[in-house]
């Protein structure tokens, strides 16, 4: 009896095997976590317990079995965690380079759009961010239009960038 499969219809089953490679999992997250550094684990999402392991483990990496049998107990605390949000925090600081670049792609789009359409486009745009003033705006998308037209070095294109990228 101590062996007994589990029956066809019993869909709540879960292995030991499965169990143990769940563990495992959890714990090279945990063990991912505790290598990063302060302001990276501040931009992840996590519960104040998680937090407080997270500086424990940090403090013992020279105490071998103490950090070892730590991190289990993060492995555990992982259980109850949002995994999803930590993975997706994970994925940012993993990648943090894929993300820069499609900012800055996505901040020339829009400088490009600005310049090419003018006012409407200005329009659109300060209804999505109420940050950027209206004048400094158009002045910038001006500038950048004259000195296109003189065929001048784009110093214009580079402030209004400048300006939509600090108040993005």
């Amino acid at each position: 009896m101590k062996n007994q499969q589990p029956h066809e219809d019993d869909d709540d089953w879960i292995s030991k095997s499965e169990i143990k490679r769940e563990a495992d999992r959890l714990k090279k997250i945990g063990a991912e976590l505790v290598g990063l550094t302060n302001p990276q684990l501040a931009t992840i999402e996590m519960s104040p317990t998680l937090r407080e392991a997270i500086a424990l483990a940090k403090r013992l990496k020279d105490k071998r079995e103490a950090a070892r049998r730590h991190m289990n107990y993060i492995g555990k605390v992982m259980r109850t965690e949002d995994e999803e949000a930590i993975a997706a925090g994970l994925d940012k600081i993993r990648n943090k380079h894929i993300y820069q670049a499609q900012a800055q792609l996505a901040l020339e789009k829009q400088r490009d759009l600005l310049v090419a359409e003018g006012d409407d486009a200005i329009n659109q745009l300060l209804e999505q961010n109420t940050k950027l003033e209206r004048q400094k705006l158009r002045q910038l998308v001006r500038q950048a239009k004259k000195e296109a037209a003189q065929e001048q070095p784009a110093k214009a294109h580079q402030e209004l960038a400048k300006y939509l990228k600090e108040n993005a």
